[in-house]
């Protein structure tokens, strides 16, 4: 089937369920037993729930693999991945440019735990060949396109080099969604989702989910996730159920809308640099049209006045465009990176990384393009 048949129609079977069209919400934090030791498929939904049951099983279907899991966050998601595989003295090594929420729970969190946390700009597959041959690596995290720059790493290559030093690797494809990208089939072990963003796409759950390859790693991260308690509740795991059977329809418009967009930006006088992979003069074009199948509805932008006061300016003259923490929802939103998603890291990381107080985030909706246009450049007069 081809993707947009399979994100309706995978993983659900009506008959198992009273024959309902769309899968139902199992709205039950445990399942009627009729004997002592009965085997039945649910009992209690922190272990399994029939409406995560589907959503989990729609996922691996989408990003082609053995098993998925839902989480209530992504951030739980990640954590479940790295509580997993890592332990103290063991290294990890993640994309430099990486979401700022990750980048803090690996810093604060598992750094005083004993695990060796490095970063490094894998856009330069040599980076991987020198940290490899520094120390053993039991995981390689990849983030492709980044958060906020959209900058991309080839991922067989990578997965090429860290599967034959014997490291796992992950990569989060939240930015280009199991429509754009499939990570499983480019050598990667784990992929993980916000399924808070395009996933579900109208910005009212909190979630996410992990699809893995092989079926023994993804039991012991299923052991994981119940043990510790962080799953998807059914009310979200079913609203992001629904946001996937019109993913396809919804990417296809945040692709048009943000192409245009950051074609526009290109000249604007208050704009300074355009990041987006669709664009030629993106660093990592030619990379973006083999990888993927398409650039994605993020945008970002750097002020010609790269400074806090004139983002602030832009953000307080918008009239339809909202500044919000997440992306990925019908709507176009805006996020001044330095003071939001990335918040947590050290200035001079976020510098030295481009993440500059000018620095703003365009998750482009699929309203009219030329009202988020319209909205758009009266806004950056303000710069």
């Amino acid at each position: 089937m081809k993707f947009a048949t399979e994100a309706i129609h995978a993983a659900y079977n009506p008959d198992e369920h009273n024959r309902a069209i769309m899968p139902p919400l199992y709205q039950n934090s445990m399942f009627a037993m009729h004997a002592i030791g009965e085997n039945i498929p649910h009992r209690y939904s922190r272990l399994s729930n029939p409406t995560r049951q589907v959503l989990e099983d729609t996922v691996a279907a989408l990003e082609h693999g053995s098993r998925g899991l839902a989480f209530a966050s992504g951030m739980a998601a990640a954590d479940c991945v790295f509580r997993t595989v890592l332990r103290p003295g063991d290294t990890v090594l993640a994309v430099s440019d990486i979401y700022g929420g990750v980048h803090d729970l690996l810093t604060q969190a598992y750094a005083p735990w004993g695990v060796n946390v490095v970063f490094a700009d894998l856009t330069q597959p040599e980076n991987l060949d020198a940290a490899l041959a520094a120390q053993p690596v039991k995981l390689v995290w990849l983030e492709t396109p980044s958060n906020p720059l959209l900058r991309l790493v080839d991922i067989p290559l990578l997965a090429q080099k860290a599967k034959a030093a014997g490291a796992l690797v992950g990569c989060d494809n939240t930015f280009a969604t199991p429509y754009l990208q499939n990570p499983l089939d480019m050598g990667c072990d784990i992929v993980l989702h916000s399924a808070t963003k395009y996933l579900c796409g109208h910005s009212d759950v909190l979630m996410g989910v992990l699809a893995l390859k092989d079926e023994a790693l993804a039991k012991t991260m299923h052991n994981m996730m119940v043990n510790t308690g962080g799953v998807a509740g059914p009310m979200d795991c079913w609203l992001v159920l629904r946001g996937i059977k019109t993913l396809a329809v919804r990417m296809q418009a945040h692709q048009q809308n943000a192409l245009e967009t950051a074609r526009r930006l290109q000249h604007h006088p208050a704009v300074a640099a355009v990041y987006y992979p669709g664009l030629e003069s993106h660093e990592h074009h030619e990379l973006a049209k083999r990888q993927m199948r398409g650039f994605g509805g993020v945008v970002s932008l750097r002020l010609k006045n790269d400074s806090r006061e004139a983002a602030d300016r832009v953000v307080r003259a918008f009239k339809l465009v909202q500044m919000a923490s997440s992306l990925g929802g019908v709507e176009t939103l805006v996020n001044h990176c330095y003071s939001q998603s990335h918040s947590g890291m050290p200035p001079a990381f976020k510098e030295a990384h481009g993440i500059t107080p000018g620095l703003l985030r365009l998750s482009v909706g699929i309203e009219d393009i030329e009202d988020i246009w319209q909205d758009v450049d009266q806004a950056l007069k303000a710069a």
